[in-house]
């Protein structure tokens, strides 16, 4: 389903649908494409535990999918998530959203950011701040819940 290559990347963008489950969030995952090359149904379900096996050195992945940054509280051990489950392999920092986001704002909220962090060097976490006041000051997307859902877990240097 993935590709091996995938641990060689530094940054790792999941643009996608997720599906969490707060009381089993071993049921959790990321859902990528369900056919194959060819056309030929296949498991495109990413599942947490999954996700807790890869061995990944990116410094960064962006969860840019709905509700990516919550999951099950659980005593002593904190949130139990997709975020927790990137971070166990291997990934020290990650964007993800907190509510429901809209497809367009969330690609708009991408520029801004990848452009802030690539072609400005700034650092993810204020790559993040800067894409978010950037939408703020546009007229189309000003609204905080356009912007305000995407968060960085992690490392934030």
């Amino acid at each position: 389903m993935l590709d091996p290559a995938i641990g060689e990347y530094q940054i790792i963008h999941f643009a996608t649908h997720a599906l969490l489950n707060n009381s089993h969030p071993e049921l959790s995952g990321i859902v990528l494409s369900l056919v194959d090359r060819n056309g030929y149904s296949q498991n495109g379900f990413l599942r947490l535990n999954e996700i807790y096996n890869l061995n990944l050195t990116a410094d960064l992945v962006v969860l840019s999918a709905c509700q990516t940054a919550l999951g099950k509280e659980t005593r002593g051990e904190g949130l139990i998530g997709l975020t927790r489950g990137f971070m166990y392999a291997g990934v020290p920092r990650v964007v993800a959203t907190l509510w429901r986001i809209n497809d367009r704002a969330a690609a708009e909220f991408m520029r801004y950011f990848y452009q802030a962090m690539l072609k400005q060097h700034e650092a993810p976490s204020k790559a993040l701040r800067t894409a978010q006041i950037a939408m703020w000051q546009s007229n189309r997307s000003a609204v905080p819940h356009y912007w305000a859902a995407f968060t960085l877990q992690g490392e934030w240097r």
